[in-house]
C-alpha cells in the first residue's frame, strides 16, 4: 500500500513539472499543506502570497479545526489582478492521515481535499483540488520548536461558471514552523501548473 502511494506521488509530481495550464489549490493562491496539522484543537490567521503572472498579491483569512486525524477549514479573502477588478475569494478544505512513517517508508502523508471559488472581473471560476502531502516534523532540541518540510502534488479540477472545465497539476513545495505553545508560521511556493510563493502566520490552540 506504502509502495503503491509513493508511485502516485512520483507520477503526479512529473505531472507537475509538464503541465502548463494555469490552476491553483482553492482559492487560487499558492497556500499548500503539510501532512498533518500544527494546531491541538482549533487555529486561526492569515496568509499573503503572490499568485504569479497576471495577479499582484492575494491576501486571506482562515480558521481551522481539528479532531483525531482530520481537520477541516475555511478561509476567504481577496486578490489584486494586474488587471480589473478585485477577485473575491472563499474556499474550505479537509485533510486525513492516510500514511505513517516506518522503517521502510521514513515520511508521513495525508489526503486533502478542498473546495473554493474565484469570483470577479471574467469567468469565476470553482476549484476542486485533491492532494496527497508527504513530509516529516523535526524538533529543535530543547525548544517548542519544530520544523515540517513536505511535498503536496496536487490534481485541480477547474469549472468555469461560463462554462468550460480543465484539470491542472501542481507541485507545493514548504515547510510549517512551530513557533512556541501558540504561534505557526507558513512558508509555501508552487511550480508546475501553479507557480507563485506564499507565508501564513497562525494563532494556534
Amino acid at each position: 500500500m506504502r509502495r503503491s502511494l509513493f508511485g502516485g506521488l512520483l507520477v503526479a509530481t512529473v505531472l507537475a513539472w509538464s503541465a502548463t495550464e494555469s490552476a491553483a489549490q482553492e482559492t487560487g493562491t499558492p497556500m499548500f499543506k503539510a501532512p498533518y496539522r500544527a494546531f491541538t484543537s482549533h487555529e486561526f490567521g492569515a496568509a499573503f502570497s503572490d499568485p504569479g503572472e497576471g495577479v499582484g498579491f492575494a491576501l486571506e483569512g482562515f480558521y481551522s479545526y481539528g479532531r483525531g486525524s482530520n481537520d477541516f477549514g475555511l478561509r476567504a479573502g481577496f486578490a489584486d489582478p494586474d488587471e480589473g477588478d478585485t477577485r473575491l475569494l472563499l474556499g474550505g478544505d479537509f485533510r486525513t492521515r492516510v500514511i505513517n512513517y516506518s522503517e521502510s517508508f521514513p515520511l508521513d502523508g495525508a489526503l486533502t481535499v478542498g473546495a473554493g471559488l474565484n469570483i470577479g472581473d471574467g469567468d469565476d471560476l470553482i476549484y476542486l483540488p485533491v492532494g496527497l502531502s508527504v513530509g516529516r516534523r523535526f524538533e529543535l532540541e530543547g525548544s517548542k520548536t519544530t520544523f515540517t518540510p513536505y511535498a503536496h502534488p496536487t490534481l485541480i479540477p477547474v469549472i468555469g461558471a461560463q462554462g468550460g472545465s480543465d484539470v491542472g497539476f501542481a507541485l507545493g513545495l514548504g515547510v510549517d514552523m512551530r513557533l512556541g505553545q501558540d504561534w505557526s508560521a507558513r512558508v509555501s511556493g508552487g511550480l508546475g501548473d501553479l507557480e507563485g510563493v506564499g507565508i501564513a502566520l497562525t494563532y494556534v490552540r
